[in-house]
This record gives C-alpha cells, sequence and structure tokens, in this order.
C-alpha cells in the first residue's frame, strides 16, 4: 500500500484540535495557547509532518518569504572581502530570525550590455536590499521600481519612502584627515573606490572628479576636502581587493616625488598599498604612512598594525534587517547613520 504523506489535517484530528488551530501553532500568529502548540507540535513530530507547504503559504499571504540582496558586485569577489561577508553575515542572521529567505543577485559591470540580472526582473521577493547603494541612473533600482518591490538602501542616496542604512564615512575620514594633517603631512594621496562601477585602476583625470556618483567614493573625498586635505592624486581602484590595492600603490609610489601618506578607502586596498611599499623597498610609516577604512584584522601585514577608521559592519547588516522589518510592517522608512572610530595603528607617522 503506498505511504500517505501526512498533512495538517492529520496532525489536527492526533492533536484533538481544529485545522485553523494547528495551524495557528505552525504560523506563531494569532492566539494559542502554549499547551495546546506543544501538543500540535508533538503530533506533527510523530506523524513525520514538517510543517505547511510553503508554496500554499505564500500564495495565501500574497508574499513569498523572500528578500533578494543585491550584492552590487560579481560575487566571486564580494565574497573574498570580509566586508560584505560581515555585512551579510549581520544582514542574513537578522533576516533568518524573522523566517525570511535570502535570494543573493550578483551586480553586473555597468559596461556590460545586460546591466540587470534576470533575477531582478522576474525572482519573487518581498523587498529587495542594495546593500552597497545605488547610482544616480541604476538599471537594478529601476527595474525594482517597475516591478513596485519596495527597497532597502546602504550607503545609498536618500530616495523617496526608501529606508536608508549608513555610516559617518564622511565624518570619520575627515578625522582622519586631520590626524594625518596633524602629523605634518602636506601631500596625501588617495586609493578610491570605484566611482561608479567596476573600471580598470587607473590614475583619476581632473575632470573625471565630476563622475563620482557612488555614496561610499564621494563622502571619504568629501570628508579629507573637509579636514583640509587636498589630495596630490587620486587612484581608482577597480574594486576593493588587495591586488587592486598593489597596483594603486605602484602607480602612487613609483614615482620620483611620491606622497607622503596614501590614504586607501578601503583596508584591502590599504593593504595593498603596504605590500606594493614594501615591494618598493620603502618604509612604512617613515618613508610613506598608510592609512585604510572598514577597521578589518589583517594578521597577515603583520608586524604593522593599520591605521584604519573602523566601521559596524556586523551592525550596518543587523541594521539593514531590521530595515526590512518595518517595510514588511508597513512602517515610515527610517534613515539610520552609525558611527565610526578613528583606530591608529602603526602604519601611520610624521613625513619623512
Amino acid at each position: 500500500m503506498a505511504h500517505t504523506r501526512p498533512t495538517l489535517a492529520h496532525v489536527a484530528g492526533k492533536a484533538g484540535v481544529s485545522v485553523s488551530t494547528a495551524s495557528l501553532a505552525f504560523s506563531g500568529a494569532g492566539p494559542i495557547a502554549a499547551e495546546t502548540r506543544a501538543k500540535v507540535l508533538a503530533a506533527a513530530r510523530e506523524l513525520g509532518y514538517s510543517g505547511p507547504n510553503p508554496l500554499g503559504r505564500s500564495l495565501r499571504s500574497g508574499r513569498s518569504g523572500i528578500v533578494a540582496v543585491v550584492i552590487g558586485d560579481q560575487l566571486r569577489r564580494s565574497f573574498r572581502d570580509p566586508v560584505s561577508v560581515r555585512v551579510l553575515d549581520g544582514l542574513v542572521s537578522t533576516l533568518g530570525q524573522l523566517g525570511l529567505g535570502v535570494l543573493l543577485v550578483p551586480g553586473l559591470p555597468v559596461e556590460e550590455d545586460r546591466a540587470v540580472d534576470p533575477l531582478v526582473e522576474s525572482a519573487p521577493m518581498d523587498v529587495a536590499v542594495l546593500i552597497w547603494g545605488s547610482r544616480t541612473q541604476d538599471p537594478i533600482r529601476e527595474a525594482l521600481q517597475r516591478r513596485g518591490v519596495p527597497m532597502v538602501i546602504g550607503e545609498g542616496p536618500s530616495l523617496p519612502d526608501v529606508p536608508l542604512v549608513g555610516i559617518h564615512d564622511r565624518r570619520g575620514t575627515a578625522e582622519l584627515g586631520a590626524y594625518l594633517r596633524s602629523l605634518g603631512h602636506e601631500r596625501v594621496a588617495v586609493v578610491a573606490l570605484p566611482f561608479g562601477g567596476p573600471r580598470r585602476c587607473a590614475v583619476v583625470d581632473a575632470d573625471r572628479m565630476g563622475e563620482l556618483d557612488w555614496a561610499p567614493t564621494r563622502n571619504r573625498l568629501q570628508g579629507l576636502a573637509d579636514a583640509g586635505v587636498a589630495p596630490t592624486a587620486v587612484v581608482e581602484a577597480g574594486a576593493s581587493l588587495v591586488e587592486e590595492g598593489q597596483a594603486a600603490g605602484r602607480l602612487l609610489l613609483d614615482v620620483d616625488d611620491p606622497p607622503t601618506a596614501v590614504v586607501a578607502q578601503s583596508d584591502l586596498l590599504a593593504a595593498g598599498v603596504l605590500l606594493a611599499a614594501r615591494d618598493l623597498g620603502l618604509r612604512v610609516p617613515q618613508d610613506v604612512s598608510v592609512a585604510g577604512f572598514d577597521g578589518l584584522d589583517l594578521p597577515w601585514i603583520a608586524p604593522d598594525v593599520l591605521t584604519t577608521v573602523d566601521q559596524p559592519l556586523a551592525a550596518k547588516g543587523q541594521a539593514l534587517g531590521e530595515a526590512v522589518a518595518a517595510v514588511l510592517a508597513g512602517e515610515e522608512p527610517q534613515t539610520v547613520t552609525l558611527d565610526v572610530t578613528l583606530r591608529v595603528g602603526t602604519t601611520t607617522g610624521p613625513p619623512r
């Protein structure tokens, strides 16, 4: 005789309750006595019933239970970046506690003809989190808006009716710039995050400074300006990766009159600059000071300890998850801005 798969009705019969009461025991919604819920769950375990069909539940509720997380870069690069991993961990942990699943959506380079992943156009999702912000003309954001998918933005522009989670990176970089000036540095170069999308590592011409379309890049450059630091040169990295920092470091330091300090807009980029300085026979910080941004633990650059602006990565992910919960609850969108802290290490000192 064929084995009959247990249903909610079987569980309700065994527990001696109505099907609606059994449903409440699994959903956690509505009034139900703890003793009754325990009896229903015990019956379910005995029958081998794992819970209501998720597809049927989504059809009844009008929700998929899925949150799309738009990475903003290719997955293979994002998972090499501890910053992305720690923010994702805080976000996914928070969403998991809410009973929500996660769909990771990679970004595509802006120079590609197909700038929107097909998942953005068609995959079921209740909310989309643009974890690293949005450009002024962003095809991913525009596709989500056409579908009417609610959004949460991390470190991006402020948009009507969209919750925003950011950090005080402009203020933190201004504090770093003031610290370098107090040491006596006047020739300070910058290794910047991409201006608007992945590019090849290159020195930025003055006429390209107006192209700044990425909030972290813009905020951190503005922070140096607030401190009275006018960069002698700016190199735009193709991505926040150590090898990009090394390439940028060679461009900035392998010259006749190199800067006395280099500010990188991420710790991985700063670590790459540090490695480039070592390769060129430069002492850090005696010949060149190096500072970063993120607050990562980088034991592999020992004996050096990086001077950096420490940002709360896991807390940022948690705040993004809490913003998703607020969207699903129909609450008014809020802007959350988290504090950062200057952490002085051994890689900065007075200029040579």
